[in-house]
């Protein structure tokens, strides 16, 4: 399990348990992957389920989840550490800040780009967030195929 992930958070089994973490370069070479996919996407989102939901079924695409963050704070802790690709940014969050503050955050101390998945992609929402320049935007309810092709192209554009 990688640390900061749903299971570990919350001892939750996922397919991801019986499949090996680490994808050695020739194996995700073989697979068709590309070196972003490896590095691996930061899921920002404080509702439990939703999150649950995106982390089994990136994983199941073959995307490597650095982690699961519920904060702008614990956003940018853990992209310090992992050093994702990308990040799938929920606009609310847990704590006093929003997803574009942590976009921001992100884009300025990493170079991280957000593919947003949120219910608040209103046009000031959308002005607020386009100086830390989105890979996308997803609205709520939106469905895992969906995340999964948004975030598929993410990966091609910042190849």
């Amino acid at each position: 399990m990688t640390p900061g992930s749903l299971s570990d958070r919350y001892d939750v089994a996922s397919s991801s348990d019986r499949a090996p973490e680490d994808k050695g370069t020739s194996e995700a070479e073989g697979r068709g992957e590309r070196p972003d996919q490896q590095r691996g996407v930061l899921i920002v989102e404080d509702d439990f389920l939703i999150a649950m939901q995106a982390e089994a079924a990136l994983r199941e695409a073959g995307f490597n989840v650095t982690g699961v963050a519920i904060s702008a704070e614990e956003a940018v802790a853990m992209a310090r550490e992992a050093k994702p690709a990308l990040v799938i940014m929920d606009i609310r969050l847990a704590g006093r800040r929003d997803g574009v503050e942590a976009a921001g955050d992100l884009f300025r101390e990493f170079g991280l780009r957000c593919v947003f998945a949120t219910a608040h992609d209103d046009p000031p929402t959308r002005a607020r967030a386009d100086p830390f320049a989105p890979l996308g935007w997803l609205s709520k309810p939106y469905t895992m195929a969906s995340l999964i092709g948004l975030v598929r192209e993410a990966v091609t554009r910042l190849s």
